[in-house]
């Protein structure tokens, strides 16, 4: 399964792709940061999902904490940057972070 992520977030990422970056979110993150994302990043995503501006603009400062984390493996931390990136432009627009 593919999910497509607005905003410039390049393209179709797989489920797969998308909970492999969970588990290194996981790791760097702290508990109750990860609770915000987990649901994104579990690897049980199965729906549609639209992230109003202000939590999307959350969402993008989480994921560029964790991509500059010294533990995050660089690779990973080059996406969690991209679709950080995509958070915050969708919340600089004011329009909704839409998952699908």
């Amino acid at each position: 399964m593919g999910v497509s992520i607005s905003h410039g977030a390049g393209g179709t990422r797989s489920a797969l792709t998308i909970s492999n970056l969970g588990q290194h979110l996981a790791h760097v993150l702290t508990a109750s940061e990860w609770r915000e994302i987990g649901d994104l990043f579990d690897g049980r995503f199965a729906d549609v999902a639209s992230i109003p501006p202000r939590e999307a603009s959350r969402i993008g400062d989480l994921l560029h904490e964790a991509a500059n984390h010294r533990l995050m493996d660089p690779a990973w931390g080059s996406l969690a940057r991209e679709l950080g990136d995509a958070a915050n432009r969708a919340a600089a627009s004011g329009q909704n972070w839409t998952w699908s």
